[in-house]
């Protein structure tokens, strides 16, 4: 069983994906899926397609069918690969860089601290960049998997920070961006979780963390401080990966479109 949550902004997205299977064998998918060429094919338009609804894929599919039929030939790969991606303009040279500076800084990060494996990465979907991560379920629950969590969700900042020396707003401006997502984590360690610095035994329902965080300076400072050591923890797995970040940026930034087994090839490579 799976479960999907998705986690991003407006030009950054991630969707979690809940495996029961634990931990062993996350690094390399099958070894037989990976020689299957209709399989490679299949696993290339998943990852194009990330951000899509069902609904969406659908539409794209008939209507692949529907111009392949009027042109008296068979569907091919780039008919739905071209509905896929639509019409959209492409991406600025700048823009798109940023992008896959910031998507491979969740996926070095994820890697490194074995939250789980990675099935594609894409910054070419309709809302600018989009990872698909595992989580593992049979991991224990522990503020340590919590503050690992939390490195992942800031890593994209980190990341931006160390090659460009400026962030964008990627990482929050919505309810459910990095920033969002890691503020209510961080809240829910201080409040709900039992590892909080004041008052650990208590738990303090919350449903608008802005409204509480806005209340509660003290309070407020405590969250920050997770997310900046979260932050900092993300840039020191960055630097000390570097050589798999940079290679893994650059095949990014060129084929715009990554899946599991092609960021594992990387991630491997250098570990």
């Amino acid at each position: 069983m799976m479960e999907n949550t998705k986690v991003g902004g407006s030009v950054d997205e991630i969707e979690i994906i809940l495996e029961n299977d634990g931990e062993r064998g996350i690094d390399r998918p099958d070894t037989a899926e990976h020689d299957n060429p209709v399989l490679q094919a299949l696993r290339r338009l998943a990852t194009r397609a990330m951000g899509l609804t069902g609904a969406d894929i659908e539409r794209i599919v008939r209507e692949a069918r529907l111009k392949a039929r009027r042109e008296k030939r068979r569907l091919a790969y780039a008919d739905i690969e071209a509905g896929i991606r639509g019409h959209r303009p492409p991406v600025s040279y700048d823009v798109r860089w940023r992008f896959a500076i910031h998507e491979s800084g969740h996926a070095v990060v994820h890697h490194a601290l074995r939250l789980g494996s990675i099935k594609g990465l894409t910054i070419d979907a309709k809302d600018g960049g989009h990872n698909t991560v595992t989580f593992a379920t049979s991991t224990p629950d522990t503020e340590d998997w919590y503050g690992r969590l939390l490195a992942m969700l800031m890593a994209g900042r980190a990341a931006e920070l160390i090659v460009l020396k400026t962030v964008s707003a990627g990482s929050g401006g919505a309810e459910e961006s990095d920033l969002a997502r890691a503020t209510r984590v961080a809240l829910d360690m201080e409040q709900a979780l039992g590892f909080g610095g004041r008052h650990p035994l208590l738990y303090l329902e919350h449903k608008n963390p802005t409204t509480i965080l806005s209340r509660d300076a003290e309070l407020a400072e405590r969250v920050h401080r997770r997310l900046e050591f979260a932050q900092a923890r993300a840039t020191d797995v960055i630097i000390e990966n570097r050589r798999a970040f940079d290679r893994l940026v650059r095949a990014l930034f060129d084929a715009q479109a990554l899946d599991g087994q092609a960021v594992m090839d990387i991630l491997v490579a250098d570990s």
